[in-house]
């Protein structure tokens, strides 16, 4: 049986959090162990607070004004809470990176994330979250927003990469995260590492 306090702390954790936040057991495993947190979320869920996305991952319920009813996680949220969970460095990729950059106005297919996990493959509802292995170099190596970015240059492709591009991605990332991408990216394929320059003059 689970501790009442335990409880209250996993449910107070999740009532301070923003609607549409996804939770793992492994967000809670500095209450109580995962045994413990996994009954307190079914507790929860038993209660209204979170619904269940798929097994060991639930979110809390987000209601939209303007569509007039409650709407389901976003999958990159979900993502990474499935990475968080087995410990995984995930990284969008392909279409995923594009959209999440606004730079496609395309909804994924398919969620598309590379990862120094192994190939999993996830799905719920209409949504499919794919996670394909990678070198390390291209996860471990990058901030995040590295990463996202040269995720996202490789999927548009050498020679595809427009100043309006550049300029979008100019306004993504601060000064101080530009910097960090000029440092890291050296290390990138030589044409997405000219384009890093571009993108961080501004």
């Amino acid at each position: 049986m689970i501790r009442p306090n335990c409880l209250s702390e996993i449910k107070s954790r999740i009532s301070a959090s923003e609607n549409g936040s996804v939770f793992v057991v492994a967000d809670f495993t500095d209450i109580t162990d995962k045994k413990t947190a996994s009954v307190g979320l079914t507790r929860l869920e038993a209660d209204g607070l979170i619904q269940r996305v798929m097994r060991g991952v639930y979110y809390k319920l987000e209601y939209s004004d303007f569509l007039k009813e409650y709407i389901a996680p976003v999958p990159d949220n979900v993502a990474h809470a499935i990475a968080r969970n087995f410990g995984w460095t995930i990284v969008p990729c392909g279409d995923t990176a594009l959209s999440l950059l606004a730079l496609s106005t395309q909804v994924p297919a398919v969620w598309l994330y590379v990862s120094d996990g192994p190939y999993k493959e996830y799905a719920y509802d209409n949504t499919v979250i794919r996670f394909k292995r990678t070198t390390n170099k291209d996860i471990s190596k990058f901030s995040y927003k590295t990463a996202l970015t040269v995720q996202a240059l490789k999927a548009l492709g050498k020679g595809k990469v427009d100043e309006p591009v550049i300029e979008k991605l100019r306004k993504f990332l601060s000064a101080e995260e530009k910097a960090m991408m000029l440092n890291e990216a050296k290390i990138a394929t030589s044409w997405i590492y000219e384009y890093i320059k571009q993108i961080c003059k501004g």
